[in-house]
């Protein structure tokens, strides 16, 4: 397996200390409030969603190399005109073509990442086949050489690691648990609860923004970044 950069290394801890200052046991820590929408969300209450308090939201642009959201412009342009932070995802089909392929199709379709510091590394969405085989037909040692793929290409084309979103029992199961990313790829940890983000898998330390809930009230899953807005804004600009 290729390792990734030790710079990459460093400068994904430095966006992710900067995120966690140290807190006492019983200090609690800051966070800042967020979500993640896509086509099946028609209507979303993009300025509602800042004025509660939100201030970033995730937009899928992409599946596989078939698809492009229709909603994404619109969901981007919406965000944008409300002051949010925004960034696109891809929603990985492992088994249909390669993590380049995939990458680069995400990139062409609105997955791209701009200095601005209003929008976020592209996410790459890696979950459950919601019509096959959970892994996609593919061995723990070939998901992880086609999830390298793909954040290889991405920082290639941006400078800048895709953040990762999946589940620990998905991670587990399917990667065997790797901790190939830890270091470079900021995690995004889906767990519906109210007790916490739970088992963290892959070697990360902690998760940087964890989906806690598939309904939020101005649409869309709740996610909340782990840190203060500080370091919401470090991870935008890089």
């Amino acid at each position: 397996m290729k390792l990734l950069p030790t710079l990459a290394a460093v400068s994904i801890y430095q966006v992710l200390a900067f995120a966690l200052p140290a807190s006492s046991p019983i200090e609690k820590r800051a966070t800042v409030q967020g979500f993640d929408i896509s086509h099946y969300q028609a209507n979303v209450n993009y300025r509602g969603a800042y004025n509660s308090g939100a201030r970033f939201v995730i937009i899928k642009a992409t599946e596989g190399t078939t698809y492009i959201d229709p909603a994404f412009s619109t969901h981007y342009t919406g965000a944008t005109s409300a002051g949010l932070i925004r960034g696109g995802y891809h929603f990985a089909r492992p088994a249909s073509s390669s993590g380049a392929t995939q990458a680069n199709f995400f990139l062409a379709h609105g997955g791209g990442w701009s200095g601005d510091g209003r929008t976020l590394p592209g996410m790459l969405d890696i979950e459950y086949n919601p019509s096959g085989a959970t892994c996609y037909g593919l061995s723990q040692t070939a998901m992880v050489n086609w999830i390298s793929a793909f954040v290889n290409t991405y920082h290639s084309k941006t400078t800048r690691w895709p953040m990762i979103y999946s589940t620990n029992d998905w991670w587990t199961t399917c990667t065997g648990n790797s901790a190939a990313f830890h270091t470079t790829c900021p995690l995004v940890l889906a767990r519906y609860s109210t007790a916490g983000p739970g088992t963290i898998p892959g070697g990360w330390p902690y998760q940087t923004i964890w989906q806690n809930s598939d309904s939020y009230a101005y649409g869309g899953d709740s996610d909340i970044f782990n840190g203060g807005l500080a370091g919401l804004q470090k991870l935008a600009t890089g």
